[in-house]
């Protein structure tokens, strides 16, 4: 697999595990080590898990746990201010939270790949509108952290 493929990998992974502590209450530590031995790279009950960059999974997950509260207010704050993230059903916010955290502490990754590779792993997930409202949320979210990221490629568009 090339790289992008196993940061994607990466990715759909770390939403599933945060999801998983989410809803079962297991730590960061028991995610990673049932993830990474059961999970990344085996077929289970007829579905394969693609291999991952395991480096970036630990990275994504053990980052959300850890930045967690801030992570919550950048995302809170890009939500409607009638609807909480704490309203948000458990996958969803997983991936905002996953999503929110490579933007706000992993500016290596560009802020469009960000954003593209979680509404990707959202359509994984739900069809309607929940793709959109994730592309939102993390474009309000990248335009606080990384002011002008995203309008610096938009503006370089049309030349070459």
């Amino acid at each position: 697999m090339t790289k992008p493929a196993e940061r994607s990998a990466a990715r759909l992974a770390a939403v599933q595990a945060l999801y998983q502590m989410d809803v079962s209450g297991k730590t960061v530590l028991d995610a990673l080590a049932e993830f990474e031995a059961f999970w990344i790279g085996r077929e289970v009950e007829g579905i394969e898990f693609q291999p991952s960059d395991n480096v970036f999974f630990r990275d994504i997950l053990s980052g959300v746990v850890k930045n967690q509260r801030e992570i919550d207010v950048k995302i809170d704050n890009a939500l409607a201010s009638d609807w909480p993230l704490k309203r948000i059903e458990a996958v969803l916010r997983a991936i905002l939270r996953a999503g929110g955290y490579e933007l706000m502490f992993r500016k290596d990754v560009p802020a469009r790949v960000v954003i593209t590779e979680y509404v990707d792993v959202t359509h994984g997930f739900y069809g309607e509108d929940e793709p959109g409202l994730v592309n939102a949320v993390l474009d309000k979210v990248a335009r606080d952290v990384r002011p002008g990221e995203l309008e610096k490629k938009a503006a370089g568009q049309g030349k070459r």
